[in-house]
């Protein structure tokens, strides 16, 4: 009796009000939309975009969150990036998140979140070292994200020292770190690119 209670209350349980799902180019459209409305224009200006601009993110690593309807409400990605070099002068791999976005309408329901801990979570899955990110320390730091191991790096073009923050996947992976973050991942094909700019 009780597998039957089971089974009538999973099938009468409300639908999840989102899920997280690996991004497909189905969803690029949507995805721009979306940070255009959360970020407004000017986002194409920040220097993390500067880094983005003409490369595809990691591999395996962009998602989003879809609401019931499968429409695109929430979006992150990480992408390869040298992080300066180290204390022995060898370069030091890593990704920068970014953007994080979630749809006005749905914020609040733990989106951004469970987009973030996706991210490192398959970030770790995948034997990545550290994920930088420039954002609001107060929301990144609950992921463990801070600004100490950053004291070194710069990014291209103006950046708020304080809100440029790391978190190590692996002990010590940015110890030591200096430079420049230089984009390192896969390009877009020149057509691809065109379009997407």
């Amino acid at each position: 009796m009780a597998a039957v209670l089971d089974s009538v209350r999973a099938f009468f349980a409300p639908a999840p009000a989102f899920v997280i799902d690996v991004e497909t180019p189905a969803d690029v459209v949507a995805r721009e939309a979306l940070l255009d409305r959360a970020m407004g224009a000017e986002r194409r200006k920040k220097s993390s975009e500067k880094i983005r601009r003409g490369r595809l993110p990691a591999e395996g690593l962009a998602f989003v969150a879809r609401d019931r309807d499968g429409h695109v409400v929430g979006t992150v990605r990480l992408w390869n990036v040298e992080a300066g070099v180290g204390r022995d002068g060898t370069v030091i791999d890593a990704l920068l998140l970014g953007p994080l976005a979630v749809d006005a309408a749905h914020e609040g329901k733990g989106i951004g979140s469970a987009l973030m801990r996706a991210a490192i979570l398959e970030a770790r899955n995948r034997d990545h070292g550290a994920i930088l990110l420039v954002g609001d320390a107060p929301y990144y730091e609950r992921f463990g994200f801070f600004a100490g191991k950053t004291q070194h790096l710069v990014m291209p073009g103006p950046f708020a020292r304080e809100r440029f923050l790391a978190l190590e996947l692996k002990a010590d992976w940015l110890d030591g770190a200096a430079g420049m973050i230089v984009a390192s991942g896969r390009k877009l094909s020149a057509p691809a690119y065109r379009r997407a700019a």
